[in-house]
């Protein structure tokens, strides 16, 4: 049973991973591999003078892994909650957290799958992202939300700093 499991290693994702398992939490990261970020060229974060979106994603899983999270490469299918938190299913096997976080950028259809309430996006290329509050709370009881899915803006150095 892992404590927190992160459906998403793009920026939010696996920067929500690096705080999780820096502070202690048993800490899953489950990734499909089709973060929008694979297709981006970085020249706009500090401390770097640039960087592609591919590096920039492995970078992070490193940083996420370097603290302790795993990192598996599986599509999820569907998650159910149970009496303990949640049974969460992929492609090539399933997985038990007390809480998931939300971090799949633009990918919304596991999220309503779920029951998950959604909303219009503002972004132009954003049609839908989740209903949240303001900490990433969904309508489901220990399900979050981070990143352009939860609302925030799809520049990666700001969709990364919402998991802080």
């Amino acid at each position: 049973m892992y404590d927190i499991a992160i459906i998403g290693a793009g920026p939010a994702g696996a920067s929500a991973a690096l705080f999780a398992a820096k502070a202690g939490k048993k800490t899953l990261v489950l990734d499909s591999d089709k973060s929008m970020t694979k297709r981006a060229w970085i020249e706009n974060h500090y401390g770097m003078t640039e960087i592609s979106g591919p590096d920039l994603i492995e970078v992070g899983k490193k940083q996420a892994s370097k603290f302790g999270a795993k990192i598996v490469e599986d599509k999820v299918t569907n998650i159910i909650k149970t009496d303990t938190g949640f049974q969460i299913e992929a492609e090539q096997g399933s997985f038990e957290a007390q809480h998931v976080i939300f971090a799949t950028g633009a990918l919304v259809e596991l999220a309503e799958k779920v029951g998950l309430k959604t909303k219009p996006g503002t972004e132009p290329r954003i049609k839908t992202v989740l209903d949240v509050d303001s900490a990433g709370k969904t309508n489901i009881d220990g399900i979050w939300a981070a990143g352009t899915i939860a609302g925030v803006s799809v520049h990666t150095i700001i969709t990364a700093g919402d998991c802080i």
